[in-house]
C-alpha cells in the first residue's frame, strides 16, 4: 500500500460512516501557546474547548503535522531512530459531542482489520488502569482477548493543557514479532522495538480545574491519531520509515544530488537521511508561509535548515543543495498537497537564500569549533562564549553547536553562553536607546567628519576633479 492509497482509504472509510472530511490545515496553527500545528486535534481546539460551534458533529483529516519545537520536539532523534521525523502525517477521527467510546473503538478495529486486513493476533490495546469501560468494550464488543488489554498509567491519559479537556486514552500496538524484543506487550519497558504504537483513541470526558478538581464534560468528545508513516510501515512490513518507499525514493535523490552513496557507511545513510527530513519540513513550512529568522517560528525553520546544510558539509558537499531537494519533496508530494507545486519558487528561493547565507561561514565556523572542541579536558566543558560567537558570528543556532559538541560527549557552559547573550540584549536595548536622539545621530556624523582633511568648494569654478 503507497502513502496516497492509504489516505484515502482512511478518510473514505470515515466518510461512508458520516464524517466530514476535512483538509489539512496550515502548519501555523490559530493558537500561541504552540509554534506549530503539531496533532491532529490542533485546528479543532476550539470545538473541543466549547469557544466554537462545529459546522460538523463528527470530521476525519489528514493532518500535516511539525514536531520541531517547544514540547514536542523530534528534532535532534531525526536519522538516529527509526522512527522519528521532524514532518508527519496524522490521520484522525473525531467527534465533537455525537460519539463516545462505545463507537469509536470499533470504527478503529474496522479499520484496521476488515480495510488494512491487519492481524487481528498481532494487535494490542492498552487502557488507562481506571477506564473499565473502555476495557470491557474492547473485550466485550470487538472481541479483543483480555490478556491483549493492559492497563497503564500516567501514558494512557491525555491532557490539553493543565487545565481544560483531558481524559483517558487507548493506544492500539503491532506486535512486530519475537526478534524484535521480549514478549508481554507493551507495559514491557524491554519491548519497545517489538511493539510499536500505530493508532491512539482519546476520549474527552472531563474539564480540569485550576484546584485539580475534574468536572465531567456535558458533551463528551473523541479525539484520535495514527501516524500515516507508522500504519505504512506496517503495511510495507519494514523496520524504519526510511525504508518506505517515499523515504526511498528521496534518499535516492539525495544520492544523485550529493554524489554520495547511502550504503557506504552508517554515518553517511543518518545524514542522508536528515538531509531528506529536513527538506521535507522546511519545503512545508515555507510553502504555509514560514520563513527563517532569529525569531519563533523562523528561528526554528532556520535551525532545521542549518542543521542540514551541515550535514550535508560533513558529506562533502561543497554547493549548495536544499533547494534540490526540496524539487524532489515538491515532485513527490504535490498531489497530496497541490500548495508545494503552487509556492515552489518561494520554497527554493528561501533555501537558497538561507544555505547561501549559512554556508559563507560554515567552513569558518567549523574550524574554530573543531580546534576549542580538540582543547577541552576530560570532564570540562566548552567555554558559553566560543559558543556565542559561532552563534553571533557565525550564524550557528546555540542548538547546533550543542549536537555538534554532544557528538564528542562534551557539554557547554550555558550559564556563560546566556550570560553573552543577556549582555548582548542590554547592548541592543542601549543602542536603540541612543538611536532615538537626535544628538546621537549629530555625534555620529561630527565624528565621521572629522576622520577627513577640510575640503574647499570649488564647483562654481572648476568641472573636473583630479
Amino acid at each position: 500500500m503507497k502513502a496516497r492509497e492509504l489516505r484515502s482509504a482512511f478518510t473514505t472509510f470515515f466518510e461512508k460512516r458520516g464524517h466530514e472530511v476535512v483538509p489539512s490545515a496550515s502548519l501555523i496553527p490559530h493558537d500561541d501557546t504552540i509554534l506549530f500545528t503539531n496533532a491532529g486535534m490542533v485546528p479543532f481546539k476550539n470545538y473541543f474547548l466549547g469557544i466554537e460551534n462545529p459546522p460538523y458533529r463528527r470530521a476525519t483529516t489528514v493532518q500535516k503535522c511539525v514536531r520541531a519545537g517547544g514540547k514536542h520536539n523530534d528534532l535532534d532523534e531525526v536519522g538516529r531512530t527509526s522512527r522519528h521525523l521532524t514532518f508527519f502525517e496524522m490521520m484522525g477521527n473525531f467527534s465533537f459531542g455525537d460519539y463516545f467510546k462505545e463507537e469509536a473503538i470499533p470504527l478503529a478495529w474496522e479499520f484496521f482489520t476488515d480495510v488494512l486486513q491487519l492481524d487481528p493476533e498481532r494487535l494490542w490495546v492498552t487502557v488507562h488502569h481506571t477506564d473499565e469501560e473502555a476495557a470491557q468494550i474492547w473485550e466485550q464488543k470487538v472481541g479483543v482477548p483480555p490478556d491483549r488489554i493492559q492497563r497503564l498509567g500516567e501514558d494512557n491519559w491525555w491532557r490539553m493543557a493543565d487545565t481544560g479537556p483531558n481524559g483517558p486514552c487507548s493506544e492500539i500496538f503491532w506486535d512486530k514479532g519475537e526478534k524484535y524484543g521480549p514478549p508481554g506487550g507493551p507495559e514491557n519497558p524491554a519491548s519497545d522495538e517489538r511493539y510499536i504504537e500505530i493508532w491512539n483513541l482519546v476520549f474527552m470526558q472531563f474539564d480540569q480545574q485550576s484546584d485539580g478538581e475534574q468536572i465531567p464534560l456535558p458533551r463528551p468528545s473523541i479525539d484520535t491519531g495514527a501516524g500515516l508513516e507508522r500504519v505504512l510501515s506496517v503495511m510495507q512490513n519494514v523496520d524504519a520509515v526510511w525504508e518506505l518507499d517515499e523515504f526511498q525514493t528521496l534518499l535516492e535523490a539525495a544520492e544523485v544530488i550529493t554524489g554520495v552513496a547511502k550504503d557506504s557507511e552508517n554515518s553517511t545513510l543518518v545524514s542522508l537521511q536528515i538531509l531528506v527530513d529536513h527538506a521535507r519540513s522546511s519545503s512545508f513550512l515555507i510553502s504555509d508561509g514560514v520563513i527563517p529568522s532569529n525569531e519563533d517560528r523562523g528561528y526554528v525553520l532556520r535551525r532545521i535548515v542549518r542543521r542540514a546544510v551541515r550535514h550535508a558539509y560533513l558529506l562533502g558537499v561543497e554547493k549548495p543543495i536544499m533547494s534540490e531537494l526540496a524539487d524532489a519533496v515538491i515532485t513527490l508530494m504535490d498531489d497530496a498537497y497541490p500548495d508545494l507545486a503552487e509556492n515552489k519558487n518561494l520554497i527554493k528561493d528561501s533555501l537558497q537564500r538561507e544555505e547561501e547565507g549559512f554556508r559563507r561561514t560554515l567552513s569558518a565556523g567549523m574550524k574554530i569549533l573543531e580546534g576549542h572542541l580538540s582543547e577541552v579536558n576530560e570532564n570540562e566543558s566548552l567555554s558559553g562564549e566560543v559558543a556565542f560567537q559561532l552563534h553571533d558570528t557565525y550564524g550557528f543556532p546555540m542548538e547546533l553547536t550543542q549536537e555538534i559538541a554532544a557528538e564528542r560527549k562534551i557539554a557547554i557552559n550555558l550559564e556563560q553562553f546566556n550570560d553573552a547573550m543577556a549582555l548582548q540584549r542590554e547592548r541592543g536595548k542601549a543602542d536603540l536607546s541612543l538611536k532615538g536622539n537626535f544628538n546621537y545621530y549629530d555625534s555620529v556624523l561630527q565624528k565621521a567628519v572629522e576622520k577627513f582633511p577640510a575640503t574647499s568648494f570649488k564647483g562654481y569654478i572648476e568641472h573636473e576633479t583630479t
